[in-house]
C-alpha cells in the first residue's frame, strides 16, 4: 500500500465526510477510495470513520490522526514542489535546435513551445534550412533529420516517427491530363521535383528497397517542399511529398494519392544530439519534448 497516498485519501474523506464526493474529488472510484481506508484501518489497528447508511463520522482515532495525517502530507508536497522548482530553476540558458524547413516543422515548433511553457527562462534558438548543419561550427544541440539514420558514433540518435512518402496530383490536372497507372506512363507527365541544395542533384524517388526512379526532364524544380505542395495544389504538376504534409489536402479532395498500390519506402525521423561527457539536464529534456512533439504531429 501507497502509505502517503492512504493518508491523502484519509485527510480527503475526513474534509467531505462522503466516500463518493472524494472519489469524484480525486477521480477515482468509490470502491478503491473504501479499499484504501480499510487496509489504513487494518494497518493501524483502529477504526478510523464510523459508517452508516446515512453518515459517515470519524472516530475518535481518527480526529487524533487527522492533524498528523494532514502535516505529514503538506511537508512531503512540499518537498516535492521545492524539488521541482529547483528543476525548472535549473533549466534556463540557450538551446539550439537545427531542422529541416519544410511546412510540418513549423507545428513541431508550436507543439514544442506549448510543452516549454513552465521553463520560462528556457531560450529555444530554432534555424531551419535544407543546408546540412555543422554541429561544432553552427555549436548545435539538437538536430532533426528526415530520411536515413544519421550513421555517426559521436551522435546520440532516437527516431521518433515513420516518414510515408506518396505521389499526388490535383483533380484539375489528372481532368486535363488522365491519371497515370504505371511508373512508365508517370515519365509522361508534368512532374515537380526536390533539389538538394548541398550537392545541387535532384533528390532520386525511391520507390521501394534497391529501386529508385528519377524524372528525366521535370517540369518544376525547387529547393523548398512548401514550393512543391503549391505547385500540386495549383495542379501544375504531379509531386512527391511526405503523406502527413498532404493529409488534409487529401482528406478535402484538393489532392488526389497517384500510385496508391505501388510499395514505397519508409523513411525515418530522427533526432540526434552530440555524445558529450557532460550533457546538460536542459538538452536532455528539450531533446525528449521535442521527440514528443515530432511523433505527435506525424501521428496525426
Amino acid at each position: 500500500m501507497d502509505k502517503l497516498n492512504a493518508l491523502k485519501i484519509f485527510c480527503s474523506v475526513a474534509d467531505t465526510l462522503q466516500f463518493r464526493e472524494t472519489a469524484t474529488r480525486l477521480a477515482i472510484s468509490p470502491q478503491v477510495i473504501s479499499r484504501v481506508i480499510s487496509e489504513l484501518e487494518e494497518m493501524l489497528g483502529e477504526s478510523l470513520f464510523q459508517r452508516s447508511t446515512r453518515q459517515v463520522q470519524l472516530t475518535d482515532f481518527g480526529r487524533q490522526l487527522l492533524p498528523q495525517a494532514r502535516l505529514a502530507v503538506q511537508q512531503t508536497e512540499a518537498v516535492f514542489d521545492q524539488a521541482s522548482k529547483q528543476h525548472i530553476k535549473m533549466m534556463s540558458g540557450v538551446v539550439r535546435i537545427s531542422v529541416p524547413d519544410m511546412p510540418l516543422v513549423d507545428q513541431i515548433f508550436v507543439n514544442l513551445m506549448g510543452k516549454l511553457r513552465n521553463y520560462p527562462d528556457l531560450q529555444i534558438d530554432w534555424r531551419s534550412s535544407m543546408k546540412k548543419a555543422n554541429l561544432v561550427e553552427d555549436r548545435i544541440d539538437i538536430g532533426l533529420r528526415f530520411g536515413c539514420k544519421p550513421i555517426d558514433h559521436s551522435l546520440v540518435v532516437k527516431q521518433v516517427a515513420q516518414i510515408h512518402e506518396i505521389f499526388v496530383a490535383a483533380p484539375t490536372l489528372l481532368a486535363q491530363f488522365g491519371t497515370p497507372t504505371t511508373l512508365e506512363t508517370l515519365m509522361q507527365f508534368p512532374l515537380a521535383v526536390q533539389v538538394d541544395i548541398n550537392t545541387g542533384r535532384i533528390f532520386d524517388w525511391e520507390i521501394e528497397a534497391k529501386q529508385n526512379f528519377q524524372p528525366t526532364q521535370p517540369r518544376i524544380i525547387a529547393d523548398s517542399m512548401s514550393a512543391l505542395l503549391q505547385m500540386a495544389l495549383a495542379g501544375e504538376a504531379i509531386v512527391c511529398l511526405h503523406r502527413s504534409l498532404c493529409h488534409p489536402y487529401l482528406q478535402t479532395g484538393e489532392l488526389v494519392e497517384i500510385l496508391p498500390n505501388k510499395k514505397r519506402t519508409v523513411w525515418g525521423a530522427y533526432l540526434y544530439r552530440p555524445q558529450r561527457n557532460i550533457t546538460h539536464p536542459r538538452i536532455k529534456l528539450v531533446f525528449e519534448l521535442l521527440a514528443e512533439s515530432v511523433e505527435a504531429v506525424f501521428s496525426q
